[in-house]
């Protein structure tokens, strides 16, 4: 879902590791992944091995779309550090590539499409997309959205749709404000950024399996927080909207095929 790695040498050896598995792997660009720029899109998807920013494929029944959501919003004079934009011309490829397909529809993300935390800025329109899509089909074609970005752990539903949040591998940014590192001072020297985050004892992980056309599993890895939890560093439940927990809920989510 996004903030891999980035395509640079020293990074080889989470490739070596990621290509142990010998099934079929899908990116999803994050933000970090170009990180302002000093990485283009064809250096990551090489480094990756990936095929393109956005596109889609058919498996066991179900249409699966990957979408970019860090294209620059022309409206912005001077670029933002991290954009998170869909164009008009991913939009109008979402909308054909939709009426194209018969199949239920799952979607992948970086950036969420469902709330204000930051996500997609385009994110009420693509929305439509979706609904002008199911409307059209007479069915609710596009099911499930997964998104990363906010290192968060929820799920919402909008128009019949489910927004499911997948958290972070293994930490959430707590910013300067609560910053305390549980690690050692030389360690906090050479990555010193680690303070600012609040980190997850085991890394977290989640597998989904959707059991048949009106049940999809997801069961997810549940952890603690290294040193103090940001509600014992002081920081308002209310900080981040949703709380900041080490966790991957589990969850039975009930597709439907009726629309609204």
């Amino acid at each position: 879902l996004g903030d891999f790695c980035h395509p640079k040498e020293t990074n080889k050896i989470i490739m070596q590791i990621w290509n142990r598995f010998s099934g079929p792997k899908h990116h999803v660009i994050g933000n970090h992944d170009l990180e302002s720029g000093r990485f283009t899109r064809k250096q990551v998807l090489d480094f990756w091995q990936a095929r393109d920013p956005y596109y889609s494929f058919d498996i066991k029944g179900y249409h699966v779309i990957i979408l970019d959501g860090n294209e620059r919003n022309p409206e912005h004079e001077i670029p933002w550090k991290y954009e998170r934009y869909i164009s008009e011309e991913q939009l109008n490829w979402l909308e054909e590539d939709l009426n194209k397909t018969d199949l239920p529809v799952i979607i992948f993300i970086h950036q969420g499409l469902d709330g204000d935390l930051g996500g997609i800025e385009e994110a009420v329109r693509t929305r439509q997309v979706f609904s002008r899509a199911n409307q059209k089909a007479k069915f609710r074609k596009v099911q499930v959205v997964f998104s990363g970005h906010h290192h968060k752990d929820y799920h919402n539903v909008i128009n019949g749709i489910h927004y499911i949040h997948i958290n972070s591998t293994s930490y959430h940014w707590q910013g300067n404000q609560y910053a305390e590192s549980p690690y050692s001072e030389e360690l906090n020297k050479k990555f010193p950024y680690m303070k600012y985050m609040a980190h997850y004892k085991d890394p977290l992980w989640a597998v989904v399996d959707i059991v048949n056309e009106e049940t999809l599993n997801l069961v997810g890895k549940e952890s603690v927080f290294l040193g103090k939890s940001p509600i014992e560093l002081g920081m308002p439940p209310y900080k981040f909207a949703y709380p900041i927990v080490p966790t991957i809920s589990d969850r039975v989510i009930k597709l439907s095929r009726e629309l609204l």
